[in-house]
């Protein structure tokens, strides 16, 4: 007699699953005829508060413990690179787990697009973090929406100049294009509030220029006593002839700095209040200042190693501190999924209670990037008067311990 082979009904249950999952809450599923195998299962095409939007993403939908790996679960890739990274409509994988039937999500368009085509992986990794079900759908469809919102209006603008330089911006950024007559790519942007702009120069490998409209009419930097604009030192403040930029591309970054100075100010010449981050209050707001992402990077580094050096095992609970939370924000669980599936990268991230100083520069920058994520829930900025341990306020997703009475003196 013909049996039915294990891997189609759990394969079954996991578009079952995540099909009454999103009808559940009123949004729209089309399953795609699966006679040919395209790379994906349905279009969903999201609703707000009963209406029907615009907004729709392709998801492929995968059952079984075959998916699971050490640190999540992965989706392989196989064919689809193109039309799941290239097309128009963004694809997400999904992964049910019959065991805990449990669905978990990953944005795959998104993920192959970070790794570009020259290092695309094989597979698209999952996070244990990126759980989808009724408490975590809101947060899915607002990630999801934002994406799929990327190519409409001003974003589909930004979006293009970041995939084209490899920068992303802030909504509240002032970006600007240029194109000069050589076909040669500027882009201008600057944060609201701040005098010193980032010039992006496709002649210049698109390598971050940092310009003030001072520096940039000046041939030479004088070097004064040490004090900084924004954090960043008046020697590292770029001029036109160290850009090679002409009289023309002179021109025109003036008049970026003159018309984002009048956004800025508003119809009643007051600043305009700086959304980008979350530690600016109003006795802040004007003393607000980025400070240089070395310095930041350094100083963070700095505190993860004396926290591991002190506690050995504080990577290992902060993982599991992690995996407890359900209000992750989606693009955390979304570069999890990605950096988790990379072996040697989280046994780098392991290794870091043993980092020497001759050691911890081998250390890839996506290690740094994962151990941030497990140890750290966030990280405030303040103003740059203070000192550099005020300025900078790191949450730990484990506390720091009480230091006993004996200590303390």
């Amino acid at each position: 007699m013909a049996k039915i082979p294990k891997g189609r009904r759990v394969g079954q249950a996991a578009v079952n699953a995540l099909r009454t999952l999103l009808e559940e809450h009123d949004h729209i599923v089309q399953e795609i005829s699966g006679q040919n195998d395209f790379g994906e299962d349905f279009y969903v095409t999201f609703t707000d508060d009963g209406d029907v939007t615009s907004d729709t993403i392709k998801v492929q939908v995968k059952g079984g413990d075959s998916w699971r790996r050490g640190n999540g679960y992965v989706v392989p890739v196989d064919r689809h690179r193109d039309t799941w990274s290239e097309g128009n409509i963004p694809v997400y994988c999904v992964v049910y787990d019959p065991n805990s039937k449990t669905l978990y999500w990953a944005n795959a368009t998104q993920q192959l697009r970070r790794f570009g085509p020259l290092n695309a992986p094989h597979f698209i990794g999952i996070s244990p973090n990126a759980v989808l079900d009724d408490t975590t759908m809101d947060s899915f469809v607002a990630q999801a929406r934002r994406y799929v919102g990327r190519y409409r209006g001003r974003q589909a603008v930004l979006t293009h100049l970041e995939e084209m330089s490899g920068t992303e911006f802030d909504p509240a950024d002032h970006v600007l294009h240029f194109v000069n007559g050589d076909d040669d790519d500027l882009i201008f942007w600057k944060r609201p509030g701040d005098a010193v702009a980032t010039l992006l120069l496709s002649t210049q490998e698109w390598e971050p220029a940092w310009v003030t409209l001072e520096s940039l009419m000046r041939s030479e930097i004088p070097m004064p006593e040490p004090s900084t604009r924004l954090g960043i030192p008046d020697a590292d403040l770029l001029t036109a002839e160290d850009l090679g930029l002409n009289r023309t591309e002179i021109m025109w970054v003036a008049a970026c700095f003159a018309s984002t100075r009048q956004a800025d100010e508003g119809p009643e010449g007051e600043l305009v209040e700086c959304e980008g981050c979350p530690s600016c209050t109003g006795e802040e707001l004007e003393e607000h200042a980025s400070i240089e992402a070395d310095v930041i990077h350094a100083y963070v580094l700095d505190r993860i190693l004396a926290r591991i050096d002190a506690e050995p095992d504080l990577v290992q609970r902060s993982i599991r501190a992690m995996r407890e939370e359900t209000d992750l924000e989606p693009n955390i669980v979304a570069e999890l999924g990605s950096l988790e599936t990379e072996p040697r990268v989280v046994r780098q991230v392991h290794k870091l209670n043993r980092a020497t100083a001759e050691t911890v520069n081998d250390i890839e920058p996506e290690a740094y990037r994962l151990a941030i994520l497990y140890l750290i829930q966030c990280i405030y900025v303040g103003g740059p008067s203070l000192p550099l341990d005020e300025q900078v306020r790191i949450v730990w997703r484990i506390p720091e311990p009480t230091p006993s009475p004996s200590q303390a003196r």
